[in-house]
């Protein structure tokens, strides 16, 4: 058990026998009354967000979570074929175990798979990716790099905003935190 003091963003802990993993905390030591800690949880099993406050003295379960580093192979209908790169042993995941991560997931892509005690709960993708524009707009001659933005169209279905000069075929650099658009990719 650890205190709700040592709070750290992505912690993974359990909570009636649920999941979450903490995205966000904040010490709260009001004038009057004891300290609490104001928490922003995210079930690792629905992908809920959830706002929780703990009083400071409660003591929370630690979840042990594996991650396992895993390259995306192919789909194959509605589930997702990914392949432990040193043992090759081979696992199949659901649409569903999945989620947003489907429009950054490229073939041959390595992730890390999050499971907890046989269970696989889903994939956690780098922080950037690089995607090839399939469609977008032509640039207009004397568009700058800081005169506005046009939607483009990825390889993998996603729609990012980009600056004017972004043409199709380009290879950019796309933040699958928040989905924008980061940089041209350097290759």
């Amino acid at each position: 058990m650890i205190s709700v003091n040592e709070f750290k963003n992505g912690l993974t802990i359990e909570v009636n026998n649920e999941l979450w993993r903490v995205i966000e905390f904040q010490h709260v030591k009001p004038g009057k009354g004891s300290a609490f800690v104001r928490s922003k949880l995210k079930n690792l099993r629905t992908g809920a967000v959830q706002e929780k406050t703990f009083r400071s003295t409660e003591k929370v379960q630690p979840a042990q979570i594996d991650n396992k580093k895993m390259q995306y192979l192919y789909a194959d209908g509605d589930n997702y074929v990914f392949m432990d790169t040193t043992t090759y042993e081979q696992i199949s995941l659901p649409r569903e175990n999945i989620g947003d991560a489907l429009k950054y997931l490229t073939e041959n892509m390595e992730v890390n798979i999050i499971m907890h005690g046989g269970e696989t709960l889903g994939i956690e993708l780098p922080n950037v990716v690089d995607l090839k524009v399939k469609a977008t707009e032509p640039g207009i001659k004397g568009d700058t790099s800081s005169g506005g933005s046009k939607p483009a169209t990825m390889e993998t279905g996603l729609v990012v905003q980009v600056p004017f000069f972004v043409n199709e075929g380009d290879v950019l650099t796309i933040n699958t935190v928040d989905g924008t658009y980061s940089s041209r990719a350097n290759k």
